[in-house]
């Protein structure tokens, strides 16, 4: 069986069924790296830039020689590791229909490096010559970031969930995902909640190209197509989803990250379903929320805004929560934010033609979540 060269978009549409194998340094798959692939790095970081000092300083030849001391000493551990691995996502097909399994090609593996050449060639020709079946991407991890890139350029049918703070939104995506609708929950991707507390008791945020890959998987999930050079010319008689994308109204910027510029100007330009709950109401959900937490991380976070907040309000909100008035800290900064949101959801253009006000008594989510999906069949017709 020999190693098939395939296109990132054959690729990430076996991706699907096959286990993607990562053969670059365990230091370039920390950074950022396809969210389903194993790390089965040829070279440690260490070995690596050994090999290509050689290459650079001496010769291709001389860094292949080092790159096979290397190497020699891997393949049979390399091997079992990757028998593994394929054990383990062969068992995980057998809840598949038998017609769907019969498709499927026993011991086949995915294998890609940095941009296609000797590392995945390598380990591409070990697992061959032992009997699996080789797929080898062409371009490398640089073709799959350059996918990455073009999925933010599209045009997608996004519909905004939007609210002032303490409007409950994130849990309204939770609920869409239960009523088994499109979501792109981004502050999830993003592991931050969006704000100077997003942070708090989250897991650390993923690197700046490792959310980009996250959220460009996310969504291609939702079932917009792949291009490929054969279908790029066609693009215009492709059909899309007809089904909306529900997906956070955010800034820009979730607590360290970025959301890719064109993606973003696409969202600006989406409908805007806006839940319009009173300030009380918000206020005690904050309240509830985050009035648990530790005083000194409160503290913390608070100070992270004081100079958009101003002096005379930060002194006076962490005064307050030294005395533990909670409703009086928070009723300051959502007043602060409920100033930054609103001057953000109206600085769009065509904002009159896109906002769709959906009156809530309170942060309900269920009955809340109905309320915007009867919003959005109106909307529709």
């Amino acid at each position: 069986m020999p190693v098939q060269k395939i296109s990132i978009e054959e690729f990430l549409s076996l991706a699907k069924q096959y286990p993607v194998l990562d053969v670059r340094s365990p230091g370039e798959y920390t950074h950022a790296h396809i969210p389903t692939a194993h790390s089965l790095p040829l070279f440690t970081d260490e070995e690596r830039k050994q090999v290509g000092t050689a290459y650079k300083q001496q010769s291709r030849e001389a860094a292949i020689k080092i790159g096979l001391d290397y190497f020699g000493l891997k393949m049979r551990k390399m091997v079992e590791e990757i028998e593994g691995i394929v054990r383990s996502q062969e068992s995980g097909v057998k809840n598949l229909q038998a017609s769907d399994s019969e498709l499927l090609t026993p011991n086949s593996v995915l294998v890609h490096c940095w941009r296609g050449g000797m590392r995945s060639a390598a380990v591409a020709w070990l697992l061959d010559l032992y009997g699996f079946k080789v797929y080898l991407l062409v371009g490398g991890y640089k073709a799959y970031r350059k996918w990455i890139l073009e999925q933010f350029e599209k045009d997608y049918n996004f519909n905004i969930i939007g609210g002032y703070t303490g409007s409950g939104k994130t849990l309204l995506v939770h609920e869409l995902i239960k009523e088994n609708k499109t979501v792109i929950d981004l502050e999830g991707l993003a592991n931050h909640k969006g704000s100077a507390f997003g942070a708090i008791e989250n897991m650390p945020q993923p690197g700046q190209e490792m959310f980009e890959n996250l959220l460009a998987q996310a969504l291609a999930d939702t079932g917009y197509p792949i291009l490929d050079e054969s279908t790029q010319n066609q693009a215009s008689s492709i059909q899309y989803p007809a089904s909306a994308i529900y997906i956070e109204d955010e800034s820009q910027r979730i607590g360290n990250l970025q959301i890719p510029m064109p993606l973003w100007h696409t969202m600006r330009k989406a409908p805007v379903f806006f839940l319009d709950i009173p300030f009380e109401e918000r206020l005690n959900y904050i309240t509830e929320e985050y009035g648990k937490l530790k005083k000194e991380t409160l503290k913390e976070a608070i100070l992270r805004i004081q100079k958009r907040l101003g002096g005379l309000e930060t002194k006076n909100a962490i005064n307050f929560l030294e005395e533990k008035q909670y409703a009086a800290c928070f009723r300051i900064l959502l007043t602060y934010y409920d100033k930054w949101y609103h001057k953000g959801l109206y600085n769009r253009e065509n904002i009159s033609s896109l906002l769709n006000k959906i009156t809530c008594t309170g942060v309900d989510t269920q009955i809340n979540t109905q309320k915007l999906l009867s919003c959005n069949i109106v909307s529709a017709l």
